[in-house]
């Protein structure tokens, strides 16, 4: 027999996250469980306001319509169009069906937020320390010279920078001016640095820094390539859609010689968890990007290693469906 349920949760957000031009004070979204011969399978469904095409009262009306009708048919297999309930349902029916392996690459990009002294302290206790800033939020010289002052106080940093396309063309070139050329090597590469990906291109051909994309990843006719300066391309699959199409686009990107790095979406610790096995198993020895349960008040269902955030278990849950 099967036997599903859909559960809201609501988690506060540190003071001071912003996701684009917008602080956010919490984090809204659903996870599924599917239950079938013993077996119990999890997944998270959280469409990211300013990113996501759909909003979160229209994810759960899809995600009710499939579980309605997985409960009754067992013939039910096409998952849903909306990128969020797709990944959510494809997660937990991996989980059931025990194709989703169980271990995980917990070692993320630190997120650089919070106190820069404790952030100092955090990356010089690190071997090969790799950060992630996000830039175009201020001003581009600020910018540049917050990511010059951290090459030079932690000499084996790695920096990843994501400026969610905030840039105008000149915008980008006053940031590249206030970062000397002998620190850009170790910026291991731009997510999207410009409005276009015409004036990306030009702006990393122009400063020799890495270029990675992230929004032209979900564009409906990407296709990953080899290009000059493009290193990496960042896969949120929250916002990509489910387990096969991410598999794929990774497939594809390997073939094209580019690094893919799995990103959250703000997810809670379960969904953070499972990108965690998503990364190992689909991106081996890629660091993936996924530290961003420090701006989280709580846990939800599965701990993430190492964290000392209270945890909601699941009898403690809000179920919508069914009522």
């Amino acid at each position: 027999m099967r036997q599903a349920t859909l559960f809201n949760y609501n988690i506060l957000l540190e003071a001071g996250t912003v996701l684009r031009d917008r602080r956010i004070k919490s984090r809204q979204g659903l996870l599924v469980r599917l239950k079938e011969n013993g077996r119990e399978g999890w997944g998270e469904i959280a469409p990211l306001p300013g990113f996501s095409r759909e909003t979160l009262p229209e994810a759960q009306s899809e995600a009710v319509r499939w579980l309605q009708n997985w409960q009754a048919d067992p013939a039910t297999q096409t998952l849903p169009t909306l990128p969020s309930v797709a990944f959510g349902l494809s997660c937990a029916l991996a989980e059931l069906a025990d194709v989703l392996p169980a271990e995980g690459n917990f070692n993320s990009a630190t997120l650089c937020t919070g106190d820069p002294d404790e952030l100092l302290q955090q990356l010089g206790r690190q071997e090969k320390p790799t950060a992630k800033m996000k830039v175009g939020l201020y001003e581009a010289v600020r910018d540049g010279m917050l990511v010059t002052l951290l090459l030079e106080a932690v000499p084996e940093l790695t920096l990843r920078l994501d400026a969610n396309r905030q840039w105008s063309l000149a915008k980008a070139r006053q940031f590249a001016s206030f970062v000397p050329e002998h620190l850009r090597s170790r910026i291991a590469f731009i997510e999207e640095p410009c409005r276009t990906q015409q004036e990306s291109r030009l702006f990393t051909h122009e400063t020799a820094m890495a270029l990675a994309w992230d929004e032209s990843t979900r564009e409906v006719d990407f296709q990953p390539m080899a290009e000059p300066h493009l290193r990496a391309i960042v896969i949120k699959p929250m916002l990509l859609g489910s387990l096969t199409k991410v598999g794929l686009l990774v497939s594809q990107a390997n073939k094209a010689g580019l690094t893919v790095v799995i990103s959250s979406s703000l997810e809670s610790s379960l969904g953070l968890t499972q990108l965690a096995r998503l990364a190992n198993w689909l991106t081996p020895g890629v660091v993936p990007g996924l530290d961003t349960l420090s701006l989280m008040q709580q846990q939800l269902v599965r701990a993430w290693p190492g964290s000392t955030l209270p945890l909601v278990a699941a009898d403690n849950l809000d179920s919508v469906w069914p009522h």
